[in-house]
Order: C-alpha cells, then structure tokens, then sequence
C-alpha cells in the first residue's frame, strides 16, 4: 500500500523477480540435499512476529533462523534475501482486503470502512510503515486485493481511471500518516512541548500572531479526536466535487 522507488536487493538471488516468484507463489522447490522441512510462508510468519515484537530492525535472517534452530544458511532455500522475505512479511501481515460492495450507500461509506480497516492493519503491525515507506514496494495477491477492492468502490462514480488510482493514493496517504502519528506519540513529550510552546509563546507573540491567536482558540486541541474520520471526509469531498 505505497508507491515508492524500486530497489535492488540484498539476497544473494535478489531482484524484483525473485520476490514476485516467491509472493505469488510460483519459486521452485528445493531441488538438492535432504526434503524441506521449511517453508517461505513459516519463516516470514516468525518475522512477523518478532517485527510485532521487537520492530522490523530486529529482523535478520539470523535472528529467524534462531527461530527454527537452524542457520541462516538453511533459510536461502526458501528466500533468496531479507528484501523479498520482507516483501513476504508485508503481504503476509496485511491479507485479504476488507469486502465493502456490500456497504450500502455508494463509495463514501465503502471507503470509510476500507480506510478504517487500512488504519487497523498499520496498527498492528507498526513495522509496515517502515518497510514499505522507503521503496517501491512489490505486492503481492493481498496487498493487491486492497488496491483492487478501493478501485472497485470508486468505478460507478464516472472518475477517470486515473483519477480513481489518484483518489486511492490520496485517502492510502492520509492513512499512513494518521498511523505514523500513532507510532510516534508520546503523550509525556507532547506534553512537555506544549508547556515549553506555550512559554516561549507567550514572551514572543507579537512576532507570531496568527499562531498565538489560533492556539488560544484551541487549533492544537482536536475537536473530535478523529483524525482519520476528519481528513477522509474532506478528501471525498473533494473527489465529490469531480463526480459527473
């Protein structure tokens, strides 16, 4: 659920090809030595749970073979490289698209759910913030599903095909950054902040009045504590306006 630059990996059989073989399912089998008792699926599985554990950094292919008590050498047989293993991780970790077809009330409503249940993934499993927000990311059949499922929403509204794939990047957008707030909030911090703000404010306002005026009228203070819910409404209205 991201659009970045591509990447070349750091597997030893690395590259784009080898992570859309091993998403979608189609990387040969182990030919040599003894019958595989792993499986890609397996391995990514245990990276997923020490990225939910510990955060994606922690992820090695040392670290999960540890997993299995084997070395990392043993998982090249499944996964050419940490890239496409967290590729696997990613698609893995999101699944199947929420279904909203059957939504009633037409494609606001659908993308409200599809959003909300967008936010839900990020929350939790944080990490794929990070390992899809430097790259191209390669998807696979889950994180195309989400994709297929939020054009699906929009393609009774007369939008362009492009302005349908620019509408997804707009409300796929506003959800990542609500999700990285969450990541990144520290309520002690914010605090902290606020009180230093304020100090720092109140000796230097004439040189920032219309900021000193909007705190004092509470701009800093959420009105519905829905960040998610507010930015969605005004991007569909936006889209709203475009509508034949």
């Amino acid at each position: 659920m991201s659009a970045k630059e591509p990447r070349h990996s750091t597997g030893k059989q690395g590259g784009a090809k080898a992570s859309f073989a091993l998403l979608w399912g189609e990387q040969g089998q182990p030919g040599r030595g003894p019958k595989p008792s792993l499986t890609a699926g397996r391995i990514a599985e245990a990276a997923i749970r020490i990225a939910d554990k510990e955060g994606l950094g922690a992820v090695s292919l040392a670290r999960v073979a540890k997993e299995f008590d084997v070395t990392a050498m043993a998982l090249y047989r499944y996964v050419p490289g940490k890239a496409e293993l967290i590729d696997l991780m990613v698609d893995l970790a999101i699944g199947p698209s929420v279904a909203v077809a059957d939504i009633p009330g037409g494609w606001r409503p659908q993308l409200t759910e599809w959003a909300c249940q967008c936010l839900a993934v990020y929350h939790r499993h944080p990490w794929i913030l990070t390992a899809t927000g430097t790259r191209r990311q390669i998807m696979g059949p889950n994180q195309l599903s989400w994709l297929d499922t939020a054009l699906g929403a929009l393609a009774g509204t007369g939008l362009s095909a492009p302005q349908r794939h620019d509408t997804f990047l707009l409300i796929v957008g506003h959800v990542r950054n609500v999700a990285q707030q969450a990541v990144e909030r520290d309520e002690a911090a914010n605090e902290e902040w606020a009180r230093l703000a304020a100090d720092v404010l109140e000796r230097h306002a004439d040189r920032f009045p219309a900021l000193t005026s909007a705190i004092a009228e509470g701009a800093f203070m959420s009105q519905s504590g829905d960040a998610l819910g507010f930015g969605l409404e005004r991007i569909m209205d936006g889209v709203a306006a475009l509508l034949p």
